[in-house]
């Protein structure tokens, strides 16, 4: 049948991901780096997702689509809930010892309780650095204003809840993306990253990561992005252990 149907102009989409929580059928997903249509049947084209789009990348047609199907819909998200948004391909459970069940060393159960004193006194409230939102790259636009010849901070995001002076050691003045190299889809962060360096003229990268053996990987994407960009920029790097201590 000829009806209304969202339609997403891939030349334009950036990969945000600004659409996605808009759509309440869960019809958008971000596809190599790309928003797509997962199926015809999901969208009910009346187009909430248009006015959160940065680049101006969907718009609603008309065309032969098969019928909005609200039943198939309720299928979607049920099945969509019960799935992990994340999967990390770790190597098989017990090739290193001492590993949790994914097999990867950073990931071992660790109580620090016992080491912690209860009678810390309450220290003034330290001011909020963050110049910006959203902080995820996922969701950032390398377009942004805040991006435009910034000094840009890089922290996986386990490190601002391990470090407890994270914005006055490291954010002040900076405008941040967060990720996590274990769980997130490397590549595309090395293509945002690099296209977010290209675009924005940044001036030099901060990163900041985890200690743990699978957060060294958010270096690598750090560094490939900067190749890819073709610039020359300083990356000054600062490791946090898992108990907030610079190393």
């Amino acid at each position: 049948m000829k009806r209304k149907i969202v339609s997403i102009d891939e030349e334009k989409c950036n990969g945000c991901g600004e659409c996605i929580p808009n759509c309440a059928e869960g019809a958008i997903k971000i596809i190599d780096g790309k928003a797509k249509l997962l199926d015809d049947k999901f969208c009910d084209g009346l187009g909430a997702c248009l006015g959160h789009c940065p680049q101006d990348a969907i718009r609603v047609i008309e065309r032969d689509a098969l019928e909005f199907d609200e039943e198939a819909v309720k299928m979607h998200l049920n099945v969509t809930e019960e799935k992990p948004n994340r999967v990390h391909k770790g190597v098989p459970r017990g090739t290193m010892p001492g590993a949790g069940p994914r097999g990867c060393p950073g990931s071992m159960a660790m109580d620090f309780r016992s080491g912690q004193s209860s009678n810390a006194t309450t220290s003034q409230r330290q001011e909020p650095q963050l110049r910006q939102w959203p902080v995820q790259l996922t969701l950032v636009s390398p377009q942004a204003s805040y991006f435009k010849d910034a000094d840009l901070l890089v922290a996986a995001d386990c490190v601002p809840f391990a470090y407890p002076n994270f914005h006055q050691d490291f954010l002040a003045g900076k405008s941040l993306v967060i990720g996590c190299p274990k769980l997130d889809d490397a590549d595309f962060y090395i293509d945002k990253l690099t296209e977010l360096i290209k675009t924005s003229n940044i001036k030099s990268i901060t990163l900041v990561n985890m200690e743990v053996p699978c957060c060294f990987g958010l270096q690598r994407i750090v560094e490939e992005a900067v190749k890819k960009s073709g610039k020359v920029l300083p990356i000054r790097q600062t490791v946090i252990t898992i108990k907030g201590e610079k190393q």
